[in-house]
């Protein structure tokens, strides 16, 4: 039998579990933009939140100047 520090081994939750159990307990909402769960005027609003929030993406500032 090995031995494994406290918080290694066992079973890893999958992303969206992280992202559920963030939303719930700490209330931070983590989405990708691109996700197609969403409608594109919701896609559209993670968007803009985005970009006020921390500036526009990397790839959206070079098709901006190209």
């Amino acid at each position: 039998m090995r031995w494994y520090p406290k918080g290694y081994g066992g079973s890893r939750r999958d992303p969206d579990q992280v992202k559920r159990d963030g939303w719930h307990d700490e209330g931070v909402l983590a989405v990708s933009v691109d996700d197609q769960r969403l409608t594109w005027p919701e896609r559209e609003l993670v968007r803009q939140l985005g970009e006020k929030l921390y500036g526009p993406r990397a790839n959206d500032r070079e098709a901006a100047n190209g």
